[in-house]
């Protein structure tokens, strides 16, 4: 036996308890730094997986017209979101739900691959039916993970009416998520932004900041309700926005666009450029956007041959056609080549020769000498032809250039097309591949050629003519500083000449006198036949154009209205009775006197109604006719008397 073994034994159970006492140590210093010192950690770390954040959607801003009427505001709303989890769990779920609403494959597709590519929520009906909340809501416990809240959802009062000038919401993408116009920090996936018009125009005004809440799941993953142990941050609304557009003018226009045409319309206020109405047809209904569109609306939209989506009063580039006559017109004026009471050397017969080219007018048997006023009522070929080469080719670019022809309006909204028109020769060379010779101006003067313009650029124009010659930058938005403007340089009595000449398209005898004379109201403005290359080749009519004023006769005008109908063949007898009943319901409205459906003197005719103003408005010139005859008993010839007059009737249009 050994001596030494029960030393040994002792030393082993002192090494023992030793290493006991450090281990214990250790896990006391653990468990203290765990319970003590990081407690809120770990306990922030459990209730990680019992509590999730979610954001609270806060409402946008309010879009209110001049009047203070509601354009767009928003409406409670539910939305059914799913939350991230395993993805046969979330397959799954989303199986299940497609019992109680449509949920097509590919869009339970997309859903997964929107969760697995950023882990977060994702919205799966921003628009739900109250009958698919009730039912879920009833079977609850059968999806987990499935989160139904109520939200702010858009409504869009005019519907189809305001559908391209206000835009539509939807929920934001990946591509616009990392581009520049979202750049904020508010802004992340599931969001829902303005796409167009006035939503997209001023999203980050409209946009309020998202709040956040936190919601509480049991061990099996289903959500037990909101969590009110934490506070929630409740967001802020948008700002509200102002608009000029007058919310019954938008309507009235929808109601008497023919509905199976297309074309726009833009009605300004000639006092500042603010837009009183912009309306393109076709049209759509923004609402069926609020809450995901469906595919087949989404691709029936797309296929549609008239193409709704396409916002033609500022995208929309036509031919001016005679409308823009009064832009050679002014140009001429200024530069002091034409005075408004000179006649051109050559009367119209029907066309003008120029070198070996004969160039018609629309008027086959001509219209005589005229001077500037006569030729813009009579909307002469010829007169312009030779206006035209007044002006030359070089200045006819350089002036149109500098009123903006070739430029945009600088209007408020994400989109605007940019004028066609040559600055300068060599976009001839850069186009066509040849130098233009004198002769284009020609084309150019009376709006055709290489020369497109935008149903809004020819407003602005005539904004110009109605006023002091100047044209702000059309301004949708209340408040907002735009674009600087342009100007016409006119002198006072070279612009009444040009409004004198208007006045001849809409007089007794004019072109367009039958669609716009109206009880109450002077109407002035200019018929425009654009031909283009369908027109042109036979197979579909002329666009249809007419661009004019209105307001209180012997006043100045209060508003301004271009329209144009694609292929409506007729500027007068399609476009201009769009634009007077325009006016016409816009100034009733105004001067407090009750709306009429039958508005134009054309209508009345038409529906045999009597037009005892007609005659107070248009009083006919007084005819001469023979005096009773006296005989002299011891003559045979006749004496005359004092000469009498009697009024004659209406005069109809000449074209």
């Amino acid at each position: 036996m050994s001596l030494h073994l029960p030393h040994e034994r002792q030393r082993r159970a002192l090494g023992a308890q030793i290493v006991l006492v450090l281990v214990m140590a250790s896990l006391a210093v653990a468990f203290f730094r765990i319970q003590v010192l990081r407690s809120n950690t770990w306990e922030l770390r459990a209730n990680a997986n019992r509590i999730r954040q979610l954001p609270i959607p806060t409402p946008r801003g309010v879009i209110y017209d001049r009047q203070g009427r509601i354009l767009a505001d928003n409406v409670p709303g539910y939305a059914i979101t799913l939350l991230p989890g395993p993805v046969d769990s979330m397959r799954a779920t989303l199986a299940r739900l497609s019992q109680y609403m449509d949920l097509p494959a590919d869009r339970v597709s997309r859903i997964l691959q929107t969760m697995s590519r950023f882990g977060r929520e994702v919205i799966v009906d921003g628009d739900a039916d109250f009958e698919v909340v009730a039912a879920l809501e009833e079977r609850r416990g059968e999806f987990p993970g499935v989160y139904v809240e109520m939200r702010p959802r858009r409504r869009y009062l005019l519907g189809n009416a305001a559908a391209h000038v206000l835009g539509y919401v939807g929920e934001i993408t990946a591509e616009e998520l990392v581009s520049g116009a979202f750049e904020d920090e508010r802004y992340e996936q599931g969001m829902i932004v303005g796409k167009g018009g006035i939503e997209e125009q001023y999203e980050a005004r409209l946009q309020g900041r998202q709040g956040l809440k936190y919601v509480e799941f049991d061990a099996r993953g289903r959500i037990v309700g909101d969590f009110t142990g934490i506070q929630t941050n409740e967001g802020e609304p948008g700002q509200d926005l102002y608009l000029n557009i007058d919310l019954e003018l938008q309507e009235w226009i929808h109601h008497i666009f023919p509905d199976s045409m297309a074309g726009a319309v833009v009605a300004l206020d000639p006092s500042d450029g603010g837009v009183l109405a912009i309306y393109s047809a076709p049209t759509y209904d923004p609402n069926a956007f609020v809450g995901g569109i469906s595919q087949d609306l989404w691709d029936g939209l797309r296929a549609d041959p008239g193409n709704p989506l396409f916002d033609r009063a500022v995208l929309g580039r036509y031919p001016p056609g005679s409308t823009w006559k009064l832009a050679a017109a002014a140009i001429a004026l200024d530069l002091g080549v034409v005075t408004p009471d000179e006649e051109m050397e050559v009367a119209c017969t029907g066309g003008f020769f120029f070198g070996d080219r004969y160039f018609r007018c629309w008027d086959a048997s001509g219209h005589g000498m005229q001077n500037l006023a006569q030729a813009i009522g009579n909307s002469c070929d010829v007169y312009f032809y030779q206006l035209g080469l007044r002006v030359g080719l070089n200045d006819m670019l350089r002036r149109a250039t500098d009123i903006g022809f070739s430029q945009r309006c600088g209007v408020d909204l994400p989109q605007e097309s940019q004028g066609i028109f040559p600055s300068e020769r060599e976009w001839w060379n850069r186009t066509y591949g040849y130098s233009p010779r004198e002769g284009e101006v020609l084309n150019l003067a009376i709006g055709q050629g290489p020369n497109s313009q935008t149903p809004l650029k020819m407003a602005q124009f005539y904004v110009a003519l109605a006023g002091d010659g100047s044209a702000p930058a059309p301004a949708i938005a209340q408040g907002v500083e735009l674009a600087e403007g342009w100007s016409l340089n006119l002198a006072p009595e070279h612009l009444e000449a040009v409004r004198e000449g208007l006045r001849r398209v809409t007089a007794p005898g004019g072109t367009a006198h039958v669609g716009t004379a109206l009880e109450h109201w002077e109407v002035i403005g200019k018929t425009g036949t654009a031909e283009h290359e369908l027109s042109q080749a036979g197979l579909r009519e002329p666009h249809a154009w007419f661009a004019g004023m209105a307001g209180p006769p012997g006043g100045p005008p209060e508003i301004v209205i271009a329209v144009i109908v694609e292929y409506g063949d007729s500027g007068s007898g399609v476009a201009a009775p769009i634009m007077a009943k325009t006016a016409d319901f816009y100034l009733r409205r105004k001067y407090g006197i009750p709306v009429d459906s039958v508005q134009t003197y054309g209508e009345h005719l038409r529906q045999g109604r009597p037009t005892p103003w007609y005659t107070r408005r248009y009083p006919p010139p007084p005819r001469r006719i023979p005096p009773p005859q006296l005989q002299d008993p011891s003559s045979s010839e006749a004496v005359p008397t004092a000469l009498s007059t009697t009024p004659s009737g209406p005069t109809g249009p000449t074209q």
